[in-house]
């Protein structure tokens, strides 16, 4: 078994065992330091020995029906599987794991990072990747593959899309040695084109997008071409090709409504409305962001945003009374959410429509100059730093302040058309 020294010495750390506790009458220390880095072999009798003192087996299943269950368990990791089930069937894995040395410890322990990121828990997640990191030079190429590719994950749910983009690109230069499967390489390209856009790399988003969706297609995928569409329509939109972002916002609201994806029919609506929103559209934007509202189990995130343009549209079309109703769904959706990342923007936003709308206006303009476009620039959030900033010119220009509006129209402008990253 090529991962017998990893395998030791993860079991080992499990059990909390020094090298020097657990090669004690066995082997030498340097002896086991070696084994544990693959730079030697153990003989059967050694590895016996190190397995009884570890409590585990050279298992009686066969390498093959074990690779075949953590394969089923690999895959809901995937698809739209229950997390209860998912959790289940990780529990009956790892007392097979626990108890015995075979060829998919390795992968199992990888793909523990998946696992703890569907279920949120990014500490554990980060703790996995620092336990492995020690080993993961000496990984074989399918190891290899799937070590970057869930590193991009953990890195890409925490916002840092740099950091997943590298870790993503590694992955793809592994993925022929490894013999990665078409599909699973079509997963890797859109995740690549994901974190592309949220760098504002148009043409590479709109490149693995095309990517990805060449083999979805093949497969008839509709699913994940639907997602594609939402992709390439956003790149397509913030390059002003507003008839090709259309186009593929309609295409994934169709996939989605003929194949009853809620998910996805949310997606679209959202950008819809945003779409709308952008190109000036105030009526066709508010109807897709209520439609977005009224879809089941939407993202708390997601809800918010969507009410957050709604209190804007309303606000621009002078329908203070409904923009002030939706102020305080803002308010109920917040207070679910304190303990999330995302909080302090939406908190921000919605106090400064509840100063703008209630007429306290030398607190409008105060938190806008003190408080939140200072944080919008910090965390580079050019798009809503522009977008507030315009909103604070404007408002400053009604009330005859034109250097102060000039101000923040000049920056807005060399931002907008400056380029912003």
């Amino acid at each position: 078994m090529r991962d017998i020294g990893y395998t030791i010495k993860l079991h080992r750390t499990k059990r909390n065992l020094t090298q020097e506790e657990l090669s004690e009458g066995i082997v030498s220390l340097s002896y086991l330091s070696k084994i544990e880095n693959q730079k030697a072999r153990a003989n059967p009798e050694i590895i016996q020995a190190f397995c009884n003192r570890l409590g585990i087996e050279l298992t009686n299943i066969s390498d093959l029906q074990i690779e075949e269950q953590c394969k089923k368990w690999y895959d809901m990791l995937y698809d739209h599987f229950d997390k209860q089930e998912i959790m289940t069937r990780y529990k009956e894995l790892q007392k097979v794991m626990d108890r015995s040395i075979n060829n998919q410890t390795i992968m199992f322990e990888i793909h523990k990072i998946r696992y703890y990121i569907i279920l949120r828990d990014f500490q554990k997640a980060l703790h996995k990747m620092n336990e492995l990191h020690e080993m993961a030079d000496s990984f074989n190429p399918p190891h290899k593959y799937y070590w970057n590719k869930f590193q991009g994950n953990y890195y890409s749910f925490k916002g840092e899309h740099q950091q997943s983009l590298h870790c993503y690109k590694k992955a793809e230069k592994v993925h022929r040695s490894a013999e990665i499967e078409e599909e699973e390489m079509a997963d890797l390209y859109y995740a690549i084109s994901i974190q592309h856009s949220h760098l504002l790399n148009g043409l590479e988003t709109i490149n693995y997008a095309e990517k990805a969706m060449a083999v979805f297609q093949r497969n008839y995928n509709f699913i994940r071409c639907a997602q594609c569409h939402i992709m390439l329509g956003i790149a397509y939109q913030r390059i002003k090709m507003y008839d090709l972002a259309l186009e593929n916002y309609n295409q994934a609201m169709y996939l989605g409504k003929l194949n009853n994806e809620e998910q996805v029919i949310q997606l679209a609506y959202l950008n819809l409305g945003l779409f709308y929103f952008t190109t000036g559209n105030s009526k066709k934007s508010i109807e897709n962001y209520a439609l977005a509202l009224k879809t089941t189990d939407l993202d708390d995130e997601l809800r918010l945003d969507a009410i957050t343009h709604l209190i804007h549209s309303f606000y621009q079309n002078n329908e203070n009374s409904k923009a002030k109703e939706y102020l305080t769904l803002a308010w109920d959706a917040l207070r679910l959410s304190k303990e999330k990342e995302y909080y302090s923007f939406y908190r921000y936003t919605t106090q400064v429509y509840t100063y703008l709308l209630h007429g306290e206006l030398k607190d409008f303009v105060s938190i806008l100059v003190e408080e939140f476009i200072p944080y919008l620039k910090q965390r580079k959030n050019y798009q809503y730093a522009v977008f507030y900033s315009k909103l604070l010119a404007s408002y400053l220009e009604d009330t005859d302040k034109h250097r102060g509006s000039m101000q923040y129209y000049k920056w807005s402008y060399v931002k907008s058309w400056g380029g912003v990253r």
